[in-house]
């Protein structure tokens, strides 16, 4: 919130570990695409428990890119085979700004996502990439 803007970079991504990326163009059906996407992944990747949950986190970050970018928005899993239980979800976009977290009043429809993504994810962050940003967050993976 206040304060200078805080951008944690994650480390290299291990290339042994399970990946799946897709890109998606700026339009209304991205959201939905793109949460069947994520639960289709994960449910190869037995991962059922955290399907309901990383699918609603993917939503409101995609419906936040489509809100302020109007390029290709990327959204990457990760099972890095280095770091045992995480799961690392990466939504991506070409608006180079990092997303601000706000205090929504109760009568605004919007403004809760990156609030749900902060109390719902093990850990969270964003960083520049080369044309844009990233927003991540890891989720624990159940033993």
């Amino acid at each position: 919130m206040g304060g200078p803007e805080v951008w944690e970079v994650i480390g290299v991504i291990d290339p042994d570990g399970d990946r799946a990326e897709w890109t998606f163009t700026a339009e209304p059906g991205a959201v939905r695409t793109a949460r069947q996407a994520v639960r289709g992944q994960l449910r190869s990747w037995s991962l059922d428990s955290l399907t309901d949950l990383a699918a609603l986190l993917v939503s409101e970050l995609v419906t936040n890119a489509l809100r302020h970018a109007t390029g290709p928005i990327g959204v990457r899993l990760v099972r890095p085979s280095e770091l045992n239980g995480v799961l690392l979800v990466e939504v991506s976009d070409p608006l180079p700004d990092p997303p601000r977290e706000r205090i929504p009043r109760p009568e605004d429809e919007s403004g809760r996502g990156l609030q749900l993504v902060a109390s719902s994810s093990r850990r969270w962050g964003t960083r520049p990439g080369t044309a844009g940003k990233t927003v991540w967050f890891e989720l624990a993976v159940p033993e």
